[in-house]
């Protein structure tokens, strides 16, 4: 834009009418990305009004300042009949109290493009930074609900046997409404054990079958990634000898 060299009127036309429709496309790029800021967190974050207007106010006042390039161009034309046609002399007055109007305009849109470039570029900063705290503590809130604890030994084991395939079963042989896990291998794992992995979406189950069918127990993605982790060590219980008994001294009667 600062390189556009141009004369009034029809090279007018022709040099700035693309300056003026690439700005409108700035303009409304700023104006989605605008929207998506609006819906995202960072309305929320201190400050951020003031990138707001930023974003909606420098692009669309460069396109501002490009139509008043347009609006003050002297177009050529004829005129209306009745009216005497403009001679050369007219014409030079006509594009000589347009060229400063026209210049001026056109430098406003360069320093606005300007300070549209250097505020998104202090906007991006700024928005990367106020973002970046509260999505790395949602990121470290959902690992942990995720991940949880780490695995007790007969969690892990039980984990493992469910790998192999397991199913979710009401016995009426254990009594009506006693549920209990059944896994390929014979490994027992404990109702409890089981919900504690399904709690932490280590495992899922095949609701669409009814218990007393049994419900095939899949590990999940979670699971996997697990079970991929070394067994825990099993809490290490250390035997204490028992301290000799006294011995009874027995006298010698003399």
């Amino acid at each position: 834009m600062r390189e556009a060299s141009y004369t009034p009127g029809t090279d007018a036309l022709r040099h700035i009418s693309p300056l003026l429709l690439r700005s409108q496309d700035l303009t409304a790029t700023a104006l989605a990305r605008m929207s998506a800021l609006n819906d995202s967190a960072y309305p929320s974050v201190a400050g951020s009004r003031a990138g707001l207007e930023l974003l909606a106010s420098s692009s669309s006042l460069a396109g501002t300042d490009l139509a008043h390039v347009m609006l003050a161009n002297p177009f050529e034309g004829a005129q209306l009949a009745g009216y005497p046609a403009d001679d050369e002399a007219v014409r030079t007055v006509r594009h000589a109290e347009a060229i400063p109007k026209m210049n001026g305009h056109l430098d406003d849109a360069v320093h606005q493009l300007d300070l549209c470039a250097i505020g998104c570029r202090y906007l991006a900063h700024g928005i990367t930074e106020n973002l970046a705290a509260p999505q790395e503590q949602k990121a470290a809130a959902v690992q942990l609900q995720t991940t949880g604890p780490a695995l007790t030994p007969a969690q892990h084991d039980a984990l493992t046997a469910l790998n192999g395939g397991g199913y979710l079963c009401e016995s009426a042989a254990r009594g009506l409404g006693v549920i209990h896990v059944a896994t390929y291998d014979g490994t027992r794992v404990s109702i409890a054990t089981y919900r504690a992995l399904a709690k932490r979406g280590l495992v899922t189950r095949d609701t669409g079958t009814s218990l007393t069918t049994g419900q095939k127990i899949t590990v999940t993605e979670q699971g996997q990634q697990a079970l991929a982790q070394p067994r825990p060590l099993s809490a290490l219980t250390t035997a204490v000898a028992a301290p000799p008994k006294a011995a009874v001294a027995q006298g010698t009667h003399r």
